[in-house]
């Protein structure tokens, strides 16, 4: 078994207040407040259908599955230790009938998911290009921080020929690299909000972004005040705190 195949060891955890066990590695890639925005900010609905490519351990995909009752959650992931574990953390939810997580990557998806199968799709890609950033030593940790063969670009093609006529896609990104999220939306889907994330309500710039876009829509871009997510004292903001705790975020 390669590096990237193993877990190591794992904690178990309670997400959105409570209500959601997870299990995860203890030093690889971790389900963090980046993950839980992300699925706090797909607008899915009852009886509609959610991809969620890279999904790991199944962090994000049960989050929003557990927000919205009636929906289902598809995801996929490469490295084959993390689906299992996402399988694990399916059945201790109890969430067998509604999401699911599969093996497979951008270039050989698994073979039942069909091109505008999907209302929604949410991504949460790698943050940095491939050779521009120090990759961690954990395998599993960079295969989700640094890009492969596949780049930013590769992503949201693949996520918007996912997407049923007039569905989503939602993702989460670093700022800096807003430019290249947009090209890259350039010709593909419309009605794009930009939700800052902001550290702190003093003048401090957005790390991250939250990113939603609409197939087949012509609205213009627009700039969402976004979210504070940060006090002074830094405890999360009573809005941010909401959203931890299960509420979903409206862009």
């Amino acid at each position: 078994m390669s590096g990237a195949d193993r877990p190591g060891p794992l904690t178990e955890d309670r997400l959105l207040d409570g209500r959601l066990v997870i299990r995860q590695p203890r030093h690889g890639f971790r389900v963090a407040i980046d993950s839980v925005l992300l699925a706090a900010a797909v607008p899915a609905g009852a009886g509609e259908r959610v991809l969620e490519p890279g999904a790991g351990i199944g962090g994000p995909a049960l989050m929003l599955a557990a927000r919205v009752a009636g929906c289902r959650v598809v995801g996929f992931d490469a490295q084959r230790a993390l689906v299992g574990i996402a399988g694990e953390n399916i059945r201790l939810n109890d969430m067998v009938e509604r999401v699911e997580i599969m093996v497979g990557d951008l270039a050989s998806p698994p073979s039942r998911l069909a091109l505008g199968a999907f209302d929604h799709v949410m991504l949460n890609p790698p943050f940095h290009p491939a050779g521009s950033a120090r990759s961690p030593a954990d395998a599993s940790r960079a295969a989700a921080h640094v890009e492969g063969a596949a780049g930013l670009d590769d992503w949201i093609a693949f996520g918007v020929s996912m997407l049923r006529g007039m569905g989503t896609l939602t993702l989460v990104h670093r700022a800096d690299r807003l430019a290249g999220v947009l090209a890259a939306l350039d010709g593909r889907a419309g009605g794009i909000v930009v939700f800052p994330l902001w550290p702190r309500d003093d003048g401090s710039p957005a790390k991250r972004i939250l990113v939603r876009a609409q197939r087949g829509a012509a609205a213009p871009l627009r700039l969402a005040p976004g979210l504070v997510l940060h006090e002074a004292d830094g405890g999360y903001t009573p809005e941010a705190d909401r959203v931890l705790r299960g509420a979903a975020l409206d862009l």
